[in-house]
């Protein structure tokens, strides 16, 4: 047993568990600044799709005139579609009032597809983007080497925890999700809030796909981003709406991943339970943490 847990817990399962948890990380405190506004965003998962795709498409094709910079490019490439795609999000569900949740499952059906048309159109084939020359590039030491999204991410929940609970934008943003008609009253513009919480929810989504395409492979592939944004989504909830719960679970998340994929090396279980095990232990999670406290003005339109 003991040399079972050597052959486990090694340096390349912690490379292996920090790399999983970042996209969850940084996805889920994309989510928490849109559902603490008050819009439900289960376009999570489209999002970083669509971030991960502009990301190394963007990249590729830079290269040849910017070089290594060319990453760097592409990293803010899909911060900003993932951003406006989360502005879309906005834009249906709080000036035309869709319902957000079919708003959310309609990006992300089109992240099912969108990539395909594009990949097609530009390289002839529907699955994969090129290999890009030049990725973004790794800081560390040995086998504990990450690029630059993996520091931001952990960066991001300090960031996030100041803003939400140390700036006036942050206590707006909570009265907006809690009670928006007694934020109104106060002087808050409500719908900016809410744009402004659902396109940062979209930044941050991108920038996990980003990592995913060219911080962590050199490629998009197709479904890069194997169901990140859902399980971001379950840590969420999982967390309590909180930056600090938020990192809890999606460490608990990321470990259960890390520990499907070196399990899956040892043989010890069959494939196909290791490969679901995370997702299975997320349904656990989500059933055993009970009532969770949403945000009292969660999924309903503002009508100020």
């Amino acid at each position: 047993m003991d040399g079972l847990i050597a052959q486990i817990f090694t340096t390349a399962f912690l490379a292996t568990f920090i790399r999983s948890v970042v996209p969850l990380l940084l996805t889920a405190l994309g989510g928490l600044f849109s559902e603490r506004s008050g819009v439900v965003n289960i376009a999570l998962e489209g999002l970083i799709i669509f971030g991960a795709l502009a990301a190394a498409v963007s990249t590729h094709l830079l290269t040849p005139s910017l070089g290594t910079a060319a990453p760097w490019v592409g990293w803010l490439a899909g911060m900003l579609v993932g951003g406006l795609i989360a502005w879309i999000h906005a834009l249906l569900s709080i000036k035309y009032r869709a319902d957000q949740v079919i708003s959310g499952t309609a990006i992300n059906l089109l992240a099912t597809g969108v990539p395909a048309v594009v990949l097609t159109a530009l390289y002839g084939v529907s699955n994969e983007s090129p290999k890009v020359e030049y990725a973004l590039p790794l800081w560390g030491a040995g086998e504990l080497r990450f690029s630059p999204p993996v520091f931001f991410a952990f960066l991001a929940v300090a960031v996030t925890w100041y803003v939400m609970y140390r700036t006036p934008y942050g206590l707006r943003l909570r009265a907006t999700g809690e009670q928006p008609g007694a934020a109104a009253s106060m002087g808050v513009n409500v719908r900016r809030m809410r744009y402004s919480a659902v396109i940062l929810s979209g930044v941050l989504a991108g920038t996990a796909g980003a990592f995913l395409s060219i911080g962590n492979l050199d490629s998009y592939v197709r479904n890069i981003s194997a169901g990140a944004g859902f399980i971001a989504l379950a840590a969420l909830i999982f967390g309590q709406w909180k930056p600090l719960g938020v990192l809890g679970a999606t460490l608990l998340f990321g470990l259960l991943q890390a520990l499907s994929i070196a399990l899956g090396g040892q043989n010890l279980l069959p494939s196909t339970l290791v490969q679901a095990l995370p997702y299975l232990i997320t349904i656990l999670a989500l059933i055993f943490t009970g009532r969770s406290r949403a945000p009292k003005a969660l999924g309903r339109p503002y009508d100020g």
